[in-house]
């Protein structure tokens, strides 16, 4: 599995980037707003951006089918955004040499200690929904977290920690 490097951007949103497996720095920034920057890096200097295209939620949509990406995550996060007015989804990998692999749900303790509630587990192609507490989470587990932006923001720490 490729490597990606994830960068907050205060303000604008999230930047993941990774090199493709000829040695190509490519990027997508997921602003805020929820439209999508692909960034194609120079070859030369792989600091430095040689082609950004914006893209709107349905240009996402496509690219994503094109490339064979479910849209399971957008569709949640607009029937949920539109629902409920202060409650925050995010997807949240379980990375390799996590201290969250090989535990429970309930070890981890997180509703308790972040507000925060796991309603779901993708797992491969599988998705394990409502995972009770005795459910063991694993190295590239995709974890769906909800709560409050905070909570959420402290779930996430508490999955990556090492």
């Amino acid at each position: 599995m490729t490597d990606v490097e994830e960068t907050k951007l205060p303000g604008i949103g999230v930047r993941h980037d990774f090199a493709t497996g000829a040695g190509r720095r490519v990027g997508v920034i997921v602003h805020r707003s929820g439209d999508r920057e692909l960034l194609i890096y120079d070859e030369d200097d792989p600091d430095a951006t040689r082609e950004a295209v914006r893209l709107n939620q349905a240009d996402a949509h496509t690219l994503g089918d094109l490339l064979g990406v479910a849209r399971l995550k957008d569709r949640v996060d607009e029937v949920v955004h539109q629902s409920i007015e202060g409650l925050n989804i995010d997807w949240v990998p379980v990375r390799e040499g996590s201290a969250a692999g090989g535990r429970t749900i309930g070890d981890l303790e997180m509703r308790q200690r972040t507000g925060a509630t796991i309603v779901a587990v993708i797992r491969g192609r599988q998705t394990h929904a409502s995972p009770g507490p005795d459910f063991a989470l694993a190295a590239r587990d995709t974890a769906v977290i909800v709560g409050t932006e905070d909570g959420v923001a402290d779930a996430i720490t508490l999955l990556q920690a090492d």
